[in-house]
């Protein structure tokens, strides 16, 4: 059994993101060499063709947005450069590289780059879920997932324990390098997320960014707010969990698209693969690959009866087992590569709101234990003698 890695991070914004680059320079190094690559890649990109040249320079038409959203995230970004000697540009495209490639993938953002210079101003697979404490056996509500990913990304997954001086102290899974993809904060807000292949992309904020901006509010309706008021560059499905301003715990499903989309309250339950469920939202989907199309239909549809058939008597337990489902030797909750499409469960977390717990593991769940976090808990904490 592998663990999940922990880092805690204190302190400033530069601060936590220095002691961040500083702890996994060479590791973040990697993986921002190999996301370059993959930029370029026809395979994740649509079938374009874009030159490295082309790739940092869409990178840097995004940068200004990531500046006007989020100040304090962009300081992160410049304390994780002066330690690892990296670019900010280069980050923030490793950081948001499912939204990245949807920008890429459009045509027009491309040829028009090539054109005239910047418009102004397939792959990943996740099954999530949110639980409504109605349909639980001790009534409390969950949001979890698996993160399935190319299956060089697996031995980068990290827990992040991220305690700022100004806003909520949270816990999110995600990657050395990365400011956070799925995660939980003290006030109990959880936010979730599937890839969606987008048609529409654009020069933008990327989702890693929305979805830190989204763990530093109180309310999951603020958290909600956040996310309808970014210009995001990319495509993905959004689950959230939380208070709201009357105490009470609730859920949404949100499938964002760069320029439109469609917020779904969750009352009981709620499951999401990789493909839009809305057919406005689809409407701007890009085409999936034989074998994703294959694998995101089967998981919806094994997600959805799994849960549908223990209503009632959901319990922790309960959704760990669904995050290791296998139905034969075909394509699974618990992903595993396949001949010709290289993507796996590069690990899964699920949280709970009430009691501010995170249960995560590393690598295919059916393979590893999970480990129990709480948000808050004694750490060692980098950065903040910094």
């Amino acid at each position: 059994m592998q663990n999940v890695r922990v880092l805690a991070v204190a302190g400033s914004p530069y601060d936590m993101g220095y002691a961040h680059g500083a702890a996994y320079a060479h590791e973040i190094g990697e993986l921002i060499e190999e996301r370059l690559r993959l930029s370029c890649d026809p395979f994740w990109t649509g079938g374009q063709h874009a030159t490295l040249d082309e790739v940092l320079s869409l990178g840097r038409a995004c940068l200004r947005h990531h500046e006007a959203f989020s100040p304090a995230l962009m300081e992160e970004m410049h304390g994780m450069a002066d330690a690892t000697g990296i670019g900010v540009n280069e980050l923030v495209i490793m950081n948001g590289f499912t939204d990245f490639v949807d920008i890429i993938a459009n045509p027009v953002v491309l040829d028009h780059q090539r054109n005239n210079g910047f418009l102004p101003g397939d792959a990943v697979d996740c099954t999530a879920f949110v639980v409504d404490p109605a349909v639980t056996a001790d009534g409390r509500g969950y949001l979890g997932q698996t993160w399935d990913m190319h299956a060089s990304a697996t031995p980068y997954v990290l827990m992040l324990d991220v305690r700022p001086d100004a806003g909520p102290a949270l816990m999110t899974f995600t990657i050395t390098g990365c400011v956070g993809m799925i995660g939980m904060n003290e006030h109990g807000v959880a936010v979730g997320i599937n890839n969606l292949l987008g048609a529409d992309g654009r020069p933008g904020v990327h989702w890693v960014y929305v979805v830190r901006a989204m763990l530093a509010q109180r309310t999951v309706g603020a958290a909600l707010d956040v996310l309808r008021g970014a210009h995001l560059s990319g495509a993905h499905n959004y689950l959230l969990l939380g208070p709201d301003d009357d105490g009470r715990l609730r859920g949404y499903n949100i499938e964002q698209m760069a320029t439109r989309a469609h917020v779904t309250p969750v009352e009981t339950l709620y499951a999401h693969t990789n493909h839009c469920l809305i057919p406005a939202m689809a409407e701007v989907e890009r085409p999936r690959k034989s074998v994703s199309h294959a694998s995101t239909l089967a998981r919806q549809a094994q997600a959805d009866d799994y849960l549908d058939a223990r209503a009632g008597a959901i319990t922790v337990d309960t959704l760990m087992a669904l995050t290791r489902y296998h139905e034969g030797d075909g394509l699974s909750v618990c992903a595993h590569v396949q001949a010709g499409y290289d993507v796996e469960s590069s690990g899964a977390c699920i949280m709970c709101p009430t009691s501010g717990e995170l249960w995560a593991v590393w690598g295919n769940p059916c393979q590893n234990e999970y480990e129990s976090f709480r948000i808050g808990a004694a750490a060692a904490v980098a950065g903040a003698a910094l």
